[in-house]
């Protein structure tokens, strides 16, 4: 088992995986006037400059005068560039293999490099990459219905098939948001304040270790995207079912498909009386066109709340260390600990049933 994450005080113990670092070093802060100009050498596009908002990286919109939309994304010095490598070469093969995928797209420098890299004013040496705007809105933004959920559902089944097969050096590295690997966040338990939030954090920590961490070397694994929520995925303004984009890949890697799936429901509980009939439509929705096998769906529920839990304690701690980006950082903070209060009184049989119900996952009924 991996060493824990560091707590609030934030010491990263040397040698930690660059994901530990990487929530322990500040993002990059570039004035808007140093992007510009970094845009201009590198991409030969004079555009003006929006800042985007980023947990690690420091990404920024780019607009030139043709009104071509970019986005530029300057890394945290801490990420290595083989997960840099990793997340360009995933785009290109979804580029080749399903190119109807509504995926950004790797813009080359001038000199037909797929990334570069340039000096930070602490002298610093960091990566830094393009890549294509998508136009839509954040499905956040919108009101949450049926068929939205349903077109999420098949758009990340059809996203997890576009990446079957595909493998690289860095896939298996070490990240936090990782629900399979949540018993490395174990030691963070003892940071929250005594009372019943503890005691509901622990209760779903004992659920994952005794019933899905055990069973993990027996699920299908691949390459995923593990961040597909309402920030993420971008709809028309005018047909707010129809997916327009599906962006940040920085929380890609290689863990079980199933997380996969959890991952995303999770963020459907909120938006509906019962909690449990925004997930069961997605998931529903997602099987029509990938089914998950019985063991999988035996743990999907128990992942599910798996994800709220490690979303509770990773926001806590970031909060504490960065101050400055708390908003950011707590967005879904209150979601997770009420999602989790919502399935404290449900057994996992129950919560799996009610997940995978037919006649609420948007297919039967």
């Amino acid at each position: 088992m991996l060493d824990p994450y560091p707590g609030p005080q934030g010491v990263v113990p040397e040698g930690r995986p660059s994901d530990a670092a990487a929530l322990s070093t500040a993002a990059p802060d570039l004035a808007p006037a140093e992007v510009q100009a970094l845009v201009v050498r590198l991409y030969g596009i004079d555009g003006s400059v929006k800042s985007l908002a980023g947990e690690r990286d420091q990404n920024c919109a780019v607009e030139s005068a043709d009104g071509t939309r970019y986005v530029f994304k300057i890394s945290n010095p801490s990420e290595s560039v083989s997960l840099v490598d990793f997340q360009i070469a995933a785009l290109e093969h979804i580029a080749r293999t399903s190119p109807s995928q509504p995926v950004p797209r790797v813009v080359r420098t001038l000199d037909g490099r797929a990334r570069d890299t340039v000096a930070l004013a602490d002298g610093a040496q960091t990566t830094v990459r393009m890549l294509t705007y998508l136009d839509g809105i954040q499905i956040r933004e919108t009101p949450r219905t049926a068929a939205q959920r349903v077109a999420m559902g098949k758009g990340l089944a059809e996203l997890n098939l576009a990446l079957q097969g595909f493998t690289h050096p860095a896939a298996t590295h070490d990240l936090l948001w990782n629900v399979s690997a949540a018993h490395r966040l174990t030691v963070q338990l003892d940071s929250l304040v005594e009372g019943p939030r503890r005691a509901l954090a622990q209760s779903f920590m004992t659920r994952f270790t005794d019933h899905v961490l055990p069973r993990l070397a027996s699920l299908r694994a691949q390459v995923i995207h593990n961040d597909y929520h309402l920030y993420n995925v971008l709809v028309a303004p005018d047909d707010q079912a129809r997916i327009t984009g599906i962006i940040d890949f920085g929380d890609m890697l290689h863990a079980p498909l199933v997380g996969e799936v959890a991952t995303a429901a999770a963020f459907q509980m909120t938006g509906s009386a019962d909690p449990f009939e925004g997930p069961a439509q997605f998931v529903g929705a997602y099987q029509a066109v990938l089914p998950l096998t019985e063991l999988e769906q035996d743990i999907v529920a128990d992942l599910m709340a798996t994800r709220h839990l490690i979303t509770a304690l990773i926001s806590e701690w970031r909060a504490l260390r960065y101050p400055e980006n708390r908003a950011y950082i707590m967005r879904h903070n209150p979601a997770a600990w009420e999602a989790l209060s919502q399935m404290a009184d449900l057994s996992r049989h129950d919560a799996r049933d009610r997940l995978l119900t037919p006649t609420r996952n948007g297919t039967s009924s």
